[in-house]
């Protein structure tokens, strides 16, 4: 969760200083990029090159054998042919380096990593066709697939008991609920909260563990045009929400993310779950499961928007806007009910399948 004053504020000149003592590299063109609790900036170097330096708030900053894993897993997809950024070393031959400085709040430490910039757009700003839809399904499970290949000293900080933001701590929610404040969407999420308690919890032992990525959204995929006048994935960003969980997590997060960006928000589950089971077919438990913990993520992604508005009032309005349209998705589907949206994933995802 985000914690007041924990997020970086650093100034062009100060960027401009840093890829210069760290990376020997001159800045062209440098302009700040959205993150929603660190900074980022776009940087073109004179001596060529593109990349997005990246200033960890100084919260996440305190975890820095965390940060290295998450650094690695990018790296490894990177070599396992996808799409990721790495990290370029420092003059001193380190990926990360740790910075300590005044952004009006006293000085504190912030990691500063060099990422590699990817092309594209984000997969927020174009249409989501079946075909685009089916395609992230089947990278969002190829990137689980390798990351359970991958080995790492620090591997253990991935069992992220506590994080907010893991679907196997849906029940955490209940302490944020009073953000809520009598909404009617309070009887909703609390609603939702009960069913995963009573219909995930129990059979979450015939779940299938990986490493999640954990954030695989519509503002972290990355497209670019094709031949066929579609798209294909270009990049995938951002791995700070990294942890162990289960492959079903992972799909229902990216169902939950693209839903929020498609006039017909239903319809974009069929089309996903095709792509990720022609990679990895669910289990009866997981597919039984899917539903509510779609809506398990739209509730934490609404209950933490709120509380983050609480913190960043000036935030306010970009995060209230993704939130406007969750709640409208979230009691769509509650109201249509399981059975009949399974129906319509189920049946969809069965028939794209049969036309590859």
């Amino acid at each position: 969760m985000s914690v007041k004053h924990a997020k970086p504020n650093f100034s062009q000149s100060q960027v401009v200083e840093m890829v210069k003592r760290l990376f020997r590299l001159t800045a062209s063109e440098i302009r700040s990029l959205p993150s929603y609790d660190d900074q980022n900036f776009y940087v073109a170097a004179i001596e060529g090159g593109e990349y997005v330096l990246k200033i960890m708030n100084s919260e996440d900053s305190k975890n820095l054998s965390l940060i290295e894993v998450q650094t690695h897993a990018m790296s490894f997809l990177h070599q396992n042919g996808l799409p990721s950024q790495t990290a370029l070393p420092t003059i001193s031959g380190q990926l990360m380096s740790l910075e300590e400085i005044d952004c009006g709040y006293g000085f504190q430490k912030y990691l500063v990593r060099l990422l590699t910039y990817l092309p594209g757009t984000t997969i927020s700003k174009v249409p989501l066709t079946p075909q685009l839809l089916y395609e992230t399904g089947k990278m969002a499970a190829r990137m689980d697939i390798i990351l359970q290949e991958m080995e790492h000293p620090h591997l253990a900080m991935l069992q992220r008991e506590n994080f907010l933001w893991s679907l196997s701590n849906v029940s955490h929610l209940e302490a944020y609920i009073k953000v809520l404040d009598g909404d009617p969407l309070e009887k909703l999420v609390k609603s939702v909260i009960h069913q995963y308690k009573t219909s995930v919890v129990p059979k979450r032992s015939n779940f299938r563990k990986c490493i999640n990525h954990g954030d695989f959204n519509d503002l972290n995929v990355l497209v670019q045009p094709d031949e066929n006048e579609g798209h294909r994935i270009s990049g995938i960003l951002d791995f700070g929400d990294m942890n162990n969980g289960y492959y079903i997590h992972e799909l229902a997060i990216a169902v939950m993310y693209l839903m929020t960006e498609h006039p017909k928000p239903v319809e974009v589950g069929g089309p996903v779950l095709a792509g990720w089971e022609s990679v990895l077919p669910l289990n009866e438990t997981e597919k039984d499961c899917f539903y509510v913990l779609v809506l398990c993520r739209f509730c934490q992604s609404l209950v933490f928007a709120r509380h983050s508005v609480i913190l960043h009032p000036e935030n306010a309005e970009y995060l209230m806007i993704s939130s406007k349209r969750g709640v409208t998705i979230l009691q769509q589907l509650w109201e249509l009910g399981k059975e009949q949206v399974e129906k319509v994933w189920f049946q969809s995802a069965v028939q794209l399948s049969d036309r590859k």
